[in-house]
């Protein structure tokens, strides 16, 4: 393998447009805190943005809601400007010079100030460098953040001349509830003079500014000379975040502490080494990668101290609490990344879920810092948690994790509980579907009886995931009644809907039992962020059953050429995926084909290996893989905390996790001649094809091991955790 460094191959920019909503700025792996430009979009940055209001300290990475952070922003001025609203005193800035590549991010803004970032797990770092003999000014801003991330509360106190403390009060993804940040911030040179603002105006000389919604914060000066600021968080209190900031910065310099980041990131990257000459190939590779890694965020301090979803301070003793789970989009890919190349967090994070159980009562959807906010639908805990099992990773904890599983699907949470959890749950136990209501009442953003339909399809899945557990576990009476009900996504089966020559798709039923009308496939009453026949393929756990509904195999591969455009494909298949696939990030309705900007049919062209055509499958991915490139506009849709780019990571190696719990992978034509993911364990899998060319349409004749010296259509976990060389052998097809 080459000895490139995995740091120089991250592009941080990938992403940062059309709706990717990645950040550009500085992070460690799972850091808690981060420093990234503020732009004009609720993400943060986007590359087309024309100025910079600030450089935050917290961010989430690709998540598709308005409220993602950007607090405590700081902005270097030469002056004070005349209004403190960051829209209107933002710096425009060049691409020219700019940096972005894992632990560092580097820009020049206008009146020749150069801003240089990086990151400690729980502070982020930025040094400001001024015109030669030029007096510095710093405008710390804890009123704004993000656009459209709504701040409620803010506080900031000039503690002495080198300290800012203070606290941020916002609000919680997708309509959760408020949340508080604890924040210290601290300067490598004394301040030679400060003030404060609030919603009237400027303060000189005073200290303080605390109060409700407005604007809000402090400026401070410096002699000429380059400025380091060290912001570290807490959700904690004030002395969590300057534990933190002591215990990881204190008598560190930017550079320092720069290489520890960037030293940490290459130890990281370098568990994935590819052999590939095509430097766009690398760099696509290994920010998804990078990508991947950035989350779920860490959640404890220092000390381990972290607040619970009961609001009460607890303590992580000899692990590390993890926080934000977008787990709607990460159990479909993301989880199983993790838990295969990085179990010693994994471990962690499964902990954390568990954590989060025993303190709230209830198994999170969309956990945001310390708090449930129900945004989303299904039951995406139980595929979660019921793969970290089968990788290993709740040992010790598995029958706490199944009761709490169990628990969660069978019942639902009392309404003085701030979980929802299986809401849809009366109607599914009783009659085996989740009634569609649009008036049925919600919690947060989302309720399961709004999208009934896509609804019961995952709450099947999932039923039929934890049926695997519970056997392994012994609870064979439990395993039966869950793997009866994992057939329920065939309750919804309504063979007498036809649309485009296709007869039978999912339909939405009514709490009586009677079917929505009028109904089309295409349409988006009934399911979630897709429609019918997105979702029709959200039933891999019983291939069988669907097989049936659709006619037959041969029926199958008819439907699914349709939904993927196969002959096109074959033609041209990069024209293709964005002339009659793609559509806008959020236009998920009113279309017929696969839609690879969204989680619902992720798994869709594995379908095709699953009914026995896995040819089509190489065919298929091979295409969507064109829709990752190296450039701002790279990922396609959200990344979704990781979502996408873990799709693209076990897509261009060579298998992916179709069907959750079975610890089974599905493999297809790999990226590269040669691919070695170095497990934590010491073993490592190696991924050869030496007959690849990413130019060419290829498809799978053969996978050899030593494990089994055969063909096979699935590649087992035990196989990977032992150890193992999967030979591909490739063919290419003649269009």
């Amino acid at each position: 393998m080459d000895a490139l460094d995995p740091i120089e191959s991250v592009n941080t920019f990938i992403g940062t447009k059309d709706e990717g909503n990645t950040f550009p700025g500085a992070s460690m792996p799972f850091g808690k805190a981060h420093s990234s430009p503020i732009g004009s979009h609720y993400a943060g940055y986007r590359y087309d943005d024309q100025a910079i209001r600030g450089f935050g300290h917290f961010f989430l990475s690709g998540a598709g809601c308005w409220e993602q952070g950007g607090l405590v922003s700081i902005l270097p001025v030469t002056a004070l400007p005349a209004t403190f609203d960051h829209k209107r005193y933002a710096s425009r800035y060049t691409h020219d010079g700019e940096i972005g590549k894992p632990g560092y991010y580097k820009v020049k803004l206008d009146r020749d100030i150069t801003v240089e970032c990086t990151a400690t797990t729980r502070a982020g770092v930025e040094r400001y460098t001024f015109p030669s003999g030029v007096g510095g000014t710093l405008l710390v801003n804890v009123g704004q953040a993000n656009d459209r991330e709504p701040v409620s509360a803010s506080s900031i106190r000039v503690l002495d001349d080198r300290t800012i403390t203070g606290t941020v009060e916002t609000q919680a993804f997708c309509g959760g509830r408020p949340y508080l940040t604890h924040f210290t911030t601290r300067f490598d040179r004394p301040i030679r003079g400060f003030g404060t603002w609030g919603p009237t105006g400027a303060r000189p000389d005073r200290r303080e500014s605390a109060g409700g919604a407005g604007l809000r914060g402090a400026w401070v000066t410096f002699d000429p000379g380059p400025v380091t600021a060290v912001t570290a968080l807490s959700h904690v209190d004030e002395e969590g975040a300057t534990r933190n900031l002591e215990a990881e910065t204190g008598g560190k310099t930017f550079d320092d502490l720069r290489n520890e980041a960037q030293d940490a990131w290459r130890a990281e990257l370098a568990c994935v080494e590819i052999e590939t000459d095509d430097w766009d190939e690398r760099a696509v590779f290994y920010t998804a990668l990078y990508h991947v890694l950035l989350q779920p965020l860490t959640g404890s301090d220092v000390d381990g101290r972290y607040r619970g979803f009961d609001n009460r301070v607890h303590r992580a003793d000899g692990w590390t609490y993890h926080e934000y789970y977008s787990l709607w989009d990460t159990y479909r890919a993301h989880n199983q990344l993790l838990a295969l190349i990085r179990t010693t967090r994994s471990k962690d994070i499964a902990r954390s879920v568990l954590a989060i159980h025993e303190q709230g009562g209830w198994l999170p959807r969309w956990a945001y810092a310390n708090q449930e906010t129900n945004c989303m639908t299904g039951d995406p805990v139980t595929p979660f948690l019921v793969d970290l099992w089968r990788f290993g990773h709740l040992e010790g904890f598995e029958e706490q994790a199944y009761r709490a599983l169990v628990q969660n699907a069978d019942g639902v949470p009392p309404e003085s509980s701030p979980f929802q959890g299986r809401s849809g749950n009366p109607s599914y136990l009783r009659h085996g579907f989740v009634q569609y209501d649009k008036r049925f009442p919600k919690k947060g953003q989302d309720t399961d009886p709004h999208h009934g339909a896509s609804a019961t399809l995952e709450y099947a899945l999932a039923d039929a995931t934890l049926a695997v557990m519970a056997e392994a576990l012994g609870h064979t009476e439990d395993a039966q009644r869950f793997r009866q009900r994992g057939l329920n996504h065939r309750a919804l089966w309504d063979s007498g809907v036809s649309d485009r020559g296709f007869t039978g798709f999912p339909r939405p039923k009514l709490a009586d039992g009677s079917w929505l009308t009028p109904f089309t496939p295409q349409g988006p009453d009934g399911f979630h962020e897709g429609t019918a026949w997105q979702y029709q393929w959200l039933a891999q756990h019983d291939v069988p059953g669907l097989i049936t509904a659709l006619g037959g195999k041969a029926a199958a591969e008819a439907r699914l050429d349709d939904f993927f455009a196969y002959r096109d494909l074959l033609q041209d298949p990069a024209r293709t995926v964005r002339e009659k696939w793609v559509v806008g990030p959020y236009d998920y309705y009113n279309q017929f084909r696969y839609n690879p900007n969204n989680e619902p049919d992720l798994h869709a062209p594995w379908m095709y290996a699953l009914i026995g055509r896995p040819e089509k499958t190489s065919v298929v991915v091979r295409a969507a893989q064109t829709l990752f490139v190296n450039g701002p506009a790279g990922v396609t849709g959200n990344d979704d905390l990781g979502t996408m780019s873990a799709w693209y990571v076990f897509s261009a190696l060579g298998m992916y996790p179709a069907v959750p719990g079975t610890g089974e992978f599905v493999p297809h034509a790999p990226r590269y001649r040669k691919a070695v993911v170095h497990l934590e364990n010491g073993k490592d899998i190696v991924i050869k094809a030496d007959a690849v060319d990413t130019t060419r349409t290829q498809v799978v004749q053969r996978v050899r091991s030593g494990w089994l010296a055969r063909s096979r259509e699935r590649i087992e976990l035990a196989e990977l955790w032992s150890g193992t060389t999967l030979e591909v052998d490739l063919h290419t097809l003649s269009n």
